[in-house]
């Protein structure tokens, strides 16, 4: 684990506008720690804002030596490439971050810890390997015990993989929390748990016992009147299996359906078209209701991922999708996340 008060860099090198730079986004957008720079030698001497469309100030440095320099304590791998593999050619940095002090995140599903153990400098206890997607424990075979809880379980669900479902589920989170509400945030993987110090990865979770992770983490925070359960995957998606644990464990008692504004089809499969919203609605509706064995879990919203559009486009995807289903729809981060919120409270 690391702690709050550490300084980050955030390795992007050759990937700052990458598709694959959410884990690096999230952390810019979400963590508590302070962040010095990102390590990303195409753009050294710029800002983080000049380079693309996000709103950080972070200065960007040419080498993992300059970060030290500025004071980082901890780099932060903020890729999650393709399979999850650590390339090659960041080997070489990885070995010099290490070998200077500083301590490692990684969210790829290649863990480093045993790899790089020995450049550890056991003078530092403090310095660490934290392979954010090493599941922690065997966990118990879910029994549905959620659905006996009397808080409200907020379900993350989205019409695709990568449409922004912990983006959403934070902003609402925060919503909720500065209005004074006892709520909790469950993160399920690397860029939730790596902004939030603690949940599940599920991804790496054995099939069997992926219910029972997510059931033990919605467990754990019974004590709180709303938890918002990050979502993973699509039930649209041929290739993803992460919503149905995350159904079954949690019982979630509503949901929040994210989407992407600019997408019709898949992202990664554009043969499979997105399906009406309703049609997507009454899915997801019925698979978490699992014919009358888990709670009826009502969507009370839509947030939309607009970061591709312009400002007029987005407001006429928003009133679309609201003439379309009737239920709210917003952009939590362009727009904020109160009429979300409001409808779920």
């Amino acid at each position: 684990m690391i702690g709050k008060e550490k300084k980050l860099a955030i390795y992007m090198e050759g990937n700052l506008d990458s598709i694959y730079a959410k884990m690096g986004y999230g952390v810019m957008r979400y963590s508590e720690n302070p962040i010095v720079c990102v390590i990303d030698s195409d753009y050294s001497g710029k800002k983080v804002n000049e380079v693309i469309d996000q709103p950080f100030e972070i200065p960007i440095v040419a080498s993992v030596g300059k970060a030290i320099e500025m004071g980082a304590e901890v780099m932060v791998l903020g890729l999650a490439p393709t399979g999850g593999k650590l390339p090659d050619t960041w080997v070489n940095d990885v070995e010099k971050a290490l070998t200077l002090g500083m301590s490692l995140v990684n969210g790829l599903h290649d863990l480093l810890g045993e790899r790089f153990a020995h450049l550890l400098n056991t003078d530092k206890p403090e310095q660490v390997i934290w392979d954010v997607r090493k599941p922690l424990t065997d966990y118990a075979i879910a029994r549905a015990r959620a659905s006996a809880l009397t808080n409200k379980r907020v379900l993350m669900v989205g019409t695709d993989m990568a449409v922004g479902k912990m983006t959403a589920g934070l902003e609402v989170y925060k919503w909720i929390r500065e209005q004074g509400i006892s709520s909790d945030f469950l993160a399920t993987g690397q860029i939730g748990i790596t902004v939030t110090g603690k949940g599940i990865p599920l991804d790496a979770v054995k099939v069997d016992q992926a219910c029972g992770a997510v059931e033990h983490l919605v467990l754990e925070a019974q004590d709180k009147d709303i938890v918002f359960i990050e979502g993973q995957g699509s039930l649209l998606h041929p290739g993803s299996t992460a919503t149905l644990p995350l159904m079954r464990g949690s019982c979630p008692t509503h949901l929040i359906l994210c989407h992407r504004g600019e997408m019709s089809t898949l992202r990664d499969v554009t043969d499979i078209k997105i399906p009406p919203f309703n049609e997507v609605i009454k899915l997801n509706e019925a698979v978490a209701n699992a014919c009358g064995s888990f709670p009826k879990a009502k969507t009370v919203g839509i947030a939309v991922n607009t970061s591709k559009l312009n400002e007029s486009e987005a407001h006429q995807v928003i009133e679309k999708i609201e003439k379309e289903t009737g239920l709210p729809v917003t952009d939590v981060v362009r727009f904020g996340a109160e009429k979300i919120g409001r409808a779920l409270l």
